[in-house]
Formats: C-alpha cells, structure tokens, sequence
C-alpha cells in the first residue's frame, strides 16, 4: 500500500460554545482534530457543550487559549474586537498558533492585535444557520463557508473547511462587509417576508396559512435562484398599477410599517423590472409615483 502523508491534526482550544463554537468544534473533531478546551458562561452553553463536546473540559478563556494548534473564537461580532484585545493584553495565545474567528462581517483585521504577536489569523464564515444541536453536523456537508486569510494561509482554511465537508468560498478582506451585508438582506429579510406573509393571510381569515404559502414562496425561490430576474410576477412586474394601489389601501388599514417595506421593497422590485426589460421606462415611472416614498 503506498504511504500517504496524513494532513496534521490539530489540539484546538474553543472560545465560545454557542451554537456555532460547539458544532464547529464537533465537526473538527469528527474530521480527526482534538478539541482539548473550550469556555461556556451561560447555561445553555454549558449544556450544549456537554452534549456535542462531550469530556471536553470548560476552563477560563486564558486556560482554553494557551498552548494550543488552533484557537476558534466563536463569540457573538460585537464581542470579537474586546475579546481580541484582551487575549493580545495577556498574551494568552502563543506565537505561531491559528487563531480562527467565525464572524461574518469580519474578515483578518480584527485579529491584528494577536497577529502582530505572531499569531495566524484565520477567517472561516459558515453560511448556514445553525440550532447548535447535532442536527447542524450533517448540514455542514456542502455548506459554503466564506473564508479570508493572508495569501499563505489560504490553503489552510481551504483544508480546514472541506475537512469538515464544506465548501470554501474566498471573500477578499476590503470586500467582508458587504459579503455579510448580502447574506444577512437575504436571510434575515427573507424570514421576515414569510412570517409577514402568514399573518397578513391570518387576518385575512385564510385558515392554516402556513400550508396554502409553501409551495408559492418555495417555487418563488427556487425560480428565483435559478431564473434571476426573469423569474419576477406579479402586479409589479406587469405594470398592473390599479392592482398595486389596492394593496396600498389594504396595508395601510393593517401596519404603517408594513405597508411601508411594501413600497421600498416594491420600488427595488420595479427598477430591477426596468433593467431586465419586463417594465418599459413609462410603465416603470407610473409606478414609482404610484409606491411614492415611505411615511
């Protein structure tokens, strides 16, 4: 049988066993690594660190920190900076240690103060949400992870990424903050969308709302990805303005703040009908007038 060279396994440290830390941690340790420590503050952090980490020991952030390959900080992005800044002031992390951070709207600047001690610093962002249970380990399989790192280190994050069987996607640094702002406008807002939706149809007195909108917003997505813009319906996309009005005067009987996403998400939605030519330039006007601006 011919000799390999196996990849190197690493001792790994995990600052933040919430629910991105404990399933990261899981996976690398499913991948051959060792998560030999990790932090948890509250309750629930602790619990789902015995579950997915189990014998895993919980010590202080400097104990988790030091003598180790890599140190994963998994804490929320306002934390970060403060976190980082503590660990460069005690020199907890050691020279030449990975230092890896889970932050999307951040790519390797924001661990300067531990680089410039010789630390290696890492950016690797899953773009998936996560229940922080075991359910998140199968669905790491295929995820993109947008990653950031020196030139260097690129392939180590690569490595790292499809050893836990996902998908490195490269996100320049100058460009991390509008990579995350992306995700985040589709997502979030998407989400927001949907539960909307199902309770606008509630006060329409449509009952289980929930099943008669699933197969529409799924086929609307699924077109979407596939088709762009040419897969856009509906009164806006048809220059139906008499149909549009009537959802004005609906929306505003119900939610001032409603009725307002409405005609934001209404006006993009008739610009982007323009450039890919469904609206004519007239068609498009009329209804911009008609959406106005928000009150």
């Amino acid at each position: 049988m011919p000799w390999t060279e196996q990849p190197p396994r690493l001792d790994i440290g995990v600052i933040g066993t919430g629910r991105v830390g404990a399933v990261l941690g899981a996976a690398l340790n499913r991948a051959g690594h060792k998560v030999v420590a990790c932090s948890a503050v509250s309750q629930v952090s602790l619990l789902r660190a015995e579950a997915l980490l189990p014998g895993v020991p919980v010590k202080p952030i400097n104990e988790v920190a030091v003598d180790r390959d890599l140190v994963l900080l998994t804490v929320p992005d306002d934390v970060l900076p403060e976190l980082v800044a503590g660990l460069a002031a005690t020199k907890a992390i050691s020279s030449g240690t990975f230092v890896l951070h889970t932050s999307g709207r951040s790519g390797i600047k924001v661990l300067e103060p531990l680089t410039q001690q010789g630390c290696l610093p890492l950016a690797i962002h899953p773009i998936m949400t996560f229940t922080g249970t075991s359910i998140d380990l199968n669905r790491l399989t295929g995820c993109p992870f947008g990653i950031t790192a020196p030139l260097a280190l690129r392939p180590v994050a690569e490595a790292l990424v499809v050893e836990i069987g996902g998908e490195p996607v490269w996100v320049p640094e100058e460009n991390r903050s509008l990579y995350h702002t992306a995700l985040a406008f589709g997502a979030n807002n998407l989400i927001t969308l949907v539960n909307e939706t199902v309770d606008l149809l509630k006060k329409a007195g449509v009952d289980n709302p929930t099943a008669i909108v699933t197969p529409l917003l799924s086929a609307s997505l699924d077109n979407a990805l596939r088709n762009s813009d040419s897969a856009l319906t509906g009164p806006i996309s048809r220059g139906d303005i008499s149909t549009v009005t009537a959802h004005l005067v609906e929306l505003a009987k119900i939610s001032p703040a409603t009725l307002n996403a409405y005609k934001s998400l209404g006006r993009l939605t008739a610009e982007r009908a323009l450039e890919s030519g469904m609206l004519n330039i007239d068609q498009a006007q009329a209804l911009l007038n008609v959406l106005g601006e928000d009150k």
